[in-house]
């Protein structure tokens, strides 16, 4: 009797021991579980603001493929993980769109309408910025073609240039209606210097870097105008003092 006494409360020991580690299982599966979710849901809804962010932003079709693919990659893992009818819905709502884009339609018009003001300029290059960041991270999941990933990023890094030197050539203008000239022709160096160091040159490049080029000549040669202006005045004047200091005295 002592002896199974004994057996039944090293068996209910044992299986205490079962049910808390198996409980401890589910609870590790279940947060992981929604970690994952937490995870695909971070991703759609970064995807959806970057698209969001970047209405100013000519999208190629081939881009817009991999950003809503990516959002539909993460609602089908949402859906395996817990399959509600609102996701089943969404999926296939993304996936009508994803196969209504034309990704074999890739001229893109690249010019991009500069904003007025300098904090829709800044939302602007951020999302330039971004949709780089996730064409990036598509590509590096081996989900993008290489020869697809290069020449998506090479037109939004020109189209990054183009906002770039748009926004420093305004600047300059503005400068020189307000006769900063100093200040217009630090503007119009950097803009010049990045047309001149970005890697692969075109027919923009060369027109806008020749059309700066211009004005910045022209500042620089009002400059020196005006420095010469003012050292021929300072000079005058400088003679007109030692004319008096050291004219003859008058005798009265």
């Amino acid at each position: 009797m002592f002896k199974i006494i004994i057996i039944l409360i090293v068996t209910l020991i044992v299986l205490a021991i079962m049910i808390n580690a198996i409980q401890q299982h589910k609870e590790k599966v279940e947060a992981e579980r929604r970690a994952e979710i937490a995870k695909q849901k971070a991703i759609i809804d970064e995807t959806e603001n970057v698209l969001a962010s970047a209405t100013q932003v000519p999208v190629s079709p081939r881009l817009a493929y991999v950003l809503h693919k990516r959002i539909l990659n993460a609602l089908k893992i949402i859906v395996e993980m817990n399959p509600t009818p609102d996701t089943k819905q969404r999926i296939t709502d993304v996936t009508e769109r994803v196969e209504a884009i034309d990704i074999g339609k890739n001229d893109v018009d690249e010019n991009i309408s500069l904003p007025d003001n300098d904090k829709q300029i800044i939302v602007c290059i951020q999302g330039l910025k971004k949709l780089r960041a996730l064409l990036r991270a598509e590509h590096s999941k081996g989900k993008v073609d290489t020869q697809i990933f290069s020449e998506e990023d090479k037109r939004l890094d020109r189209m990054q240039l183009r906002v770039n030197v748009d926004t420093l050539s305004r600047r300059a203008d503005a400068a020189i209606k307000s006769q900063m000239m100093g200040s217009a022709r630090q503007y119009l160096e950097k803009a010049i210097a990045a047309l001149t160091n970005f890697p692969t040159p075109d027919e923009y490049i060369a027109q806008k870097k020749k059309v700066l080029s211009e004005k910045l000549n022209q500042i620089q040669e009002n400059l020196r105008n005006s420095n010469a202006e003012d050292t021929a005045r300072r000079l005058e004047e400088e003679k007109d003092d030692l004319d008096m200091l050291f004219a003859p005295k008058k005798k009265w």
